[in-house]
């Protein structure tokens, strides 16, 4: 039995070590501007990353120590945890299927709309307390003013592959015709113009066009990237636990089999 339990142990080890990227990615998550200011995945992600953590140190245990009881519980409790990553995994995806930039006339960067991205993330932003809330986050960053550090020709400005984050709230979009000055500063048109988010613009860096639809797009499509390179982490992370799952109810059923086995021919010795 005592082999049994060493594997069972060694398996469970393992499930602890892969709690690690689950909770890596949610910390990763945390640190990204955009997310920091919605916050809305890194907290789940993070949670469960430690759920796995402290089920699987309590199989651990359970198989060091021989506590039949708390190897059950790792049993039962792994496999709820299973299918909480597997739905949070199938969730993601399914919000972020939708969405992609859209090339402006002789600019490098991409533009990008709202309504291109699934009703549960666009409601996320949608409504002046939750947008207002973002908004300030936003504009106590140096998202926009990393710009002006870094362009200060219109040509090479032009030519740069911002963020999308960047492309929607740090400047006017390319439709309303503003003239470049700097990245942050731009002239207006002498002609008028119907879209919305032309006359939200503002040359004040605390504005800027943080009130514009375009940068409520921008916001999504930054979440977007980030939120699908978390779910690469997250699939592979639970394929790897599914196996090691597997693995351990296997040692673990052989295990009490055994027992059984040994105990029955006690029995007729």
């Amino acid at each position: 039995m005592a082999l049994d339990d060493t594997v069972i142990a060694g398996i469970n080890f393992l499930a602890v070590l892969l709690s690690v990227p689950v909770i890596g990615i949610g910390i990763w998550l945390a640190m990204q501007t955009d997310n920091s200011c919605v916050q809305l995945l890194q907290w789940p992600v993070i949670v469960i990353g430690i759920v796995i953590l402290l089920v699987a140190l309590a199989g651990f245990v359970g198989a060091f120590w021989r506590m039949p009881r708390l190897l059950l519980f790792y049993l039962v409790a792994m496999l709820v945890v299973i299918l909480l990553l597997a739905s949070l995994v199938i969730f993601i995806y399914a919000v972020t299927v939708n969405g992609s930039g859209h090339p402006a006339p002789n600019r490098a960067y991409l533009e990008y709309r709202l309504e291109d991205y699934s009703g549960w993330l666009r409601r996320r932003v949608e409504g002046s307390y939750k947008w207002n809330r973002i908004k300030k986050c936003l504009s106590s960053t140096t998202v926009c003013a990393e710009l002006n550090q870094t362009y200060r020709l219109a040509e090479d400005f032009f030519g740069a592959r911002m963020s999308p984050l960047q492309s929607g709230c740090c400047k006017p979009p390319t439709a309303c015709g503003y003239t470049f000055v700097n990245p942050t500063y731009w002239i207006s048109p002498i002609s008028s113009t119907s879209d919305v988010d032309c006359t939200l613009w503002s040359n004040d860096q605390m504005v800027l066009c943080y009130s514009c639809t375009s940068c409520k797009a921008g916001l999504l499509a930054n979440l977007r990237r980030e939120w699908r390179t978390a779910d690469v982490v997250l699939v592979v992370t639970l394929v790897a636990l599914i196996f090691v799952y597997v693995m351990g109810f296997c040692a673990f059923r052989n295990a009490k089999t055994d027992q059984l086995f040994r105990r029955y021919k006690q029995g007729h010795n």
